[in-house]
């Protein structure tokens, strides 16, 4: 019997892809599990695995095509009644998928979604709770918004994260100008898709202006008993292949200052009239790629020394580069770091990764003249900038933070290496 494998649902509010590489042709026979196409979705860049064993009938879309979640990618011929091959039922809560399946070549996990038979008679007399993507149910949690009154757009009228957009604004989404270019100067332009990563970032960070209320104070620290520190440490890691950066004692020093300001490290939960604290230290830092800003997320920061912490970076960074990360190391954030000042900015005004509470902006260390003991010398100074949701955190809180931040940076002794 005939059997057509849609691309599933892989959770995070990931809800369209590009496809890179074709694994499979007409004709092939392949096996449960096989990787079926390579897909580049906005966070990572993954295998898709069969979830039948088959003869390909056919395969749906071309390399460089962008195909949204239920969309038919392949068709396979099986083996068996529609009886014994029939997928599972959806129930109550699932939200439109079931179970786990081990992505082909990586860590990755892939929800089953509910492709498969066209008779769906059964299915959607179970179904009782809107469909929608995660983050589509979390905004409308955020907004105090009952995703029952929400009409979905998205394939089976899944609610998406637009869709929510659509119902604050109270209309129907209305389309962006139209960019009309003249046929006789359009040799004068050049034109390239929009990548996934782009797209995404172009989305999140328009949800977080509409969603977060933005306050930045800025401070400067001087910083050379840190260059001291580092200097004195930095060959001794070197020999063990990790590089000691600046950026690994600033997350730990922020990591440190969270634990005695939480609302930095909470979530505004205005469903239910409530804070979410977070006893977790999750830290992003912000990777600057070829393909667009992703932000991979370093653990449990609080719990580890400072040459951990470097080793993490390296390793996360690296893997951002060359477009290696899994989900599980884009997920769970609880502030963000983003470090410009590598490049060369000096103060900024960061962009909270919604719906966190802060974003801390490291700009390029300058040396200044400063006064110390009634003398001008010359200092090494490092310019902050901190971006807080001002529903949350107020001015008083903010720069009471900064200040605690800068404190473990003018000493750094206070952290363990």
């Amino acid at each position: 019997m005939r059997y057509i494998f849609k691309f599933p649902d892989i959770g995070e509010g990931l809800d369209e892809g590009t496809i890179l590489i074709w694994y499979v042709s007409k004709g092939q026979k392949i096996k449960f599990g096989d990787p079926v196409v390579k897909m580049e979705t906005d966070k990572v860049v993954t295998d898709i695995p069969s979830p039948k064993s088959g003869t390909v009938v056919a395969t749906y879309g071309k390399v460089g095509e962008t195909v949204h979640v239920g969309t038919s990618l392949i068709e396979l011929e099986i083996e068996g009644t529609a009886e014994e091959t029939k997928i599972e039922v959806i129930k109550e809560g699932s939200a439109g998928v079931v179970g786990t399946i081990e992505v082909a070549g990586n860590n990755a996990y892939l929800p089953k979604s509910d492709e498969g038979f066209e008779n769906t008679s059964e299915k959607s007399e179970t179904i009782r709770k809107i469909l929608a993507t995660p983050v589509a149910r979390a905004m409308a949690k955020e907004m105090n918004i009952d995703i029952n009154n929400v009409t979905g757009t998205g394939p089976g009228n899944r609610v998406m994260k637009e869709d929510i957009q659509n119902y604050i604004n109270g209309k129907i989404k209305v389309g962006l100008p139209k960019v009309v270019i003249s046929e006789e100067r359009s040799e004068l332009y050049t034109f390239e898709p929009l990548s996934q990563i782009r797209k995404t970032i172009a989305k999140n960070m328009a949800m977080s202006k509409q969603n977060a209320v933005h306050m930045t104070v800025h401070e400067e620290v001087e910083v050379s008993e840190l260059i001291r520190i580092r200097e004195k440490y930095k060959k001794i890691y070197a020999d063990q292949n990790i590089k000691l950066t600046y950026l690994s004692f600033i997350l730990k020093a922020v990591a440190m200052a969270l634990k005695h300001y939480r609302a930095l490290n909470a979530q505004l939960d205005l469903e239910n009239n409530r804070m979410i604290y977070k006893n977790f230290y999750n830290i992003g830092i912000a990777v600057d790629t070829a393909e667009g800003l992703v932000v991979p997320v370093i653990r449990d920061v609080d719990k580890l020394e400072i040459h951990e912490i470097a080793a993490k970076i390296t390793e996360l960074s690296e893997k951002a580069k060359e477009r290696k990360l899994t989900l599980e190391e884009l997920k769970d954030g609880t502030f963000t770091i983003t470090n410009y000042g590598s490049i060369g900015g000096i103060f900024g005004v960061p962009v909270i990764n919604y719906p966190q509470a802060g974003i801390l902006g490291v700009g390029r260390m300058l040396k200044k003249p400063i006064v110390k003991n009634d003398k001008i010398e010359i200092g090494n100074i490092l310019p902050l900038s901190l971006t807080v949701d001002h529903r949350i955190i107020d001015g008083g809180e903010a720069t009471r933070f900064i200040i605690q931040i800068m404190k473990y940076l003018e000493e750094p002794v206070a952290m363990e290496l």
